[in-house]
């Protein structure tokens, strides 16, 4: 397996175990409840046991917003987010990368900057699609611009292709490889493959056509568990949230059980190699 310079450089090994944060409902969302203090606090305690487990990186993603705004949120869901940012990386020494739903990719790389985190993922690269946000409109050009505006060059931009919880219809004619050879051509630093959900596996089919497609490192993006990630041999980067979970469901609390359990197959897949 050929590894991307960048990744190794972003990650420090030619594979990437990556425990998704699923930070607390922030100020103003409408299933706010914890103070901002306590929040931070869940965010690095989860971070902690990632980093015991073994796990190669973080990420953080405010997934409690719900429902999500679409390609923009306001200034205290960045403050918020730079907040949980700069603690985790105070006091747990992995790469750190930063989502903001929905496809608030420039306010992601905000807080990245901000931060000093790795990297961000980026929904609506390229090609349009409809999500159940509304319409998600390509952002390639924008992005990448205002990353150089803000002396970001540093952050990584992986990026969503025919992404989960979102309808392609309109860009039925345009192949998955396609679509990572045009996110390729527009400059990201790594695809992303994902199911029809959180929660829901990738298929391995669509791992391996575009890890053929592109030179890019090729992440899994959802519905990874012990059972299954090793039938993701093309990949580089494994992001794993919902599995992980006291029953499975990503709104849950960690089950340490279930977090050792996805770093030993992790393990197991770089021993085969």
């Amino acid at each position: 397996m050929h590894t991307h310079p960048s990744f190794r450089e972003t990650f420090g090994a030619p594979r990437a175990l990556i425990g998704m944060i699923h930070v607390g409902a922030l100020p103003g969302t409408p299933a706010s409840r914890c103070s901002l203090d306590q929040i931070v606090f869940e965010a690095v305690e989860e971070a902690r046991v990632f980093h015991t487990a073994g796990y190669t990186a973080l990420m953080i993603e405010n997934m409690h917003d719900r429902p999500y705004l679409n390609g923009a949120v306001g200034p205290e869901v960045v403050a918020g987010m730079t907040a949980v940012a700069r603690e985790i990386r105070r006091q747990v020494p992995l790469p750190l990368g930063v989502q903001v739903l929905a496809g608030a990719n420039r306010e992601a790389i905000a807080v990245a900057h901000s931060s000093g985190a790795s990297f961000v993922r980026a929904e609506g690269f390229v090609f349009a699609h409809v999500a159940d946000e509304g319409v998600i409109e390509s952002c390639a050009g924008d992005l990448l611009r205002y990353r150089r505006s803000i002396g970001a060059e540093d952050v990584r931009v992986y990026v969503d292709i025919k992404k989960k919880h979102s309808a392609h219809a309109i860009t039925a004619d345009v192949p998955l490889a396609e679509t990572a050879r045009a996110a390729e051509f527009f400059l990201a630093d790594g695809v992303i493959v994902t199911g029809t959900a959180t929660g829901a596996a990738a298929e391995q089919s669509d791992v391996e056509e575009v890890a053929d497609a592109v030179k890019l490192p090729v992440f899994v993006g959802s519905g990874l568990s012990p059972d299954n990630v090793a039938r993701y041999s093309r990949a580089q980067g494994f992001i794993v949230g919902s599995s992980i979970k006291q029953g499975g469901h990503w709104s849950h609390a960690l089950d340490p059980g279930a977090v050792r359990a996805m770093a030993a197959a992790f393990q197991a897949l770089e021993g085969a190699r």
